[in-house]
């Protein structure tokens, strides 16, 4: 079974394979797999009263993402504990989330950016983080448009195009990553809101 990763997602490795729950023999049913868990997330979060009281921190972002993907990977809701391509050392993900979960606190008390520039920035600081083997970009999405919500701000339609196949929607969405790596995250914002 080989899997096929559009740019900037994170590759599946073959020991990963392992760790996944449903008989699995294509990307496609990957995909359509974990879609269908990934709704089924959405409709967690939309009613979860620790969701509503305690977002975010790094407790309800690992349980958002257990919620999302506990019926296709193993470790689903776990930091992951191994090196990948992209995404900090391991070692330090609690305390770099962590960090994250302060720093939006910080910027909602005191009004440091507006409402769309904090959720670009929590959205673009989770995804370098890259907390888990897998799921990241659309754990940081969802957490992303929950944020907004507690903000009273409607969600993002991030691009109004399918950003988990390759095309252009997920070629500006790359783009706007990277220059968001390199401090502008006006780009993110407007790709975020088309």
């Amino acid at each position: 079974m080989k899997f096929s990763q559009p740019e900037g997602a994170t590759p599946i490795r073959p020991e990963d394979v392992d760790d996944l729950i449903p008989e699995i023999t294509t990307q496609e049913e990957l995909n359509e797999f974990e879609q269908a868990n990934i709704a089924k997330g959405y409709q967690w979060a939309s009613s979860s009263k620790k969701i509503k009281s305690e977002f975010p921190t790094i407790e309800t972002l690992k349980l958002l993402h257990k919620e999302m993907f506990d019926q296709t990977w193993k470790w689903a809701g776990e930091f992951r504990l191994v090196e990948l391509t992209i995404g900090i050392e391991w070692s330090q993900i609690a305390t770099e989330v962590k960090k994250l979960c302060d720093n939006v606190a910080y910027w909602i008390e005191h009004g440091t950016y507006s409402e769309d520039e904090i959720a670009i920035r929590f959205h673009h600081r989770l995804v370098f983080i890259h907390p888990f083997k897998n799921g990241n970009g659309r754990h940081a999405r969802l957490a992303t448009n929950i944020l907004l919500g507690k903000m009273g701000k409607e969600p993002f339609t991030w691009g109004s195009g399918h950003i988990g196949k390759k095309g252009s929607t997920r070629d500006n969405y790359i783009t706007a990553l990277k220059a968001a790596d390199n401090g502008d995250h006006s780009q993110l914002v407007a790709f975020a809101r088309t």
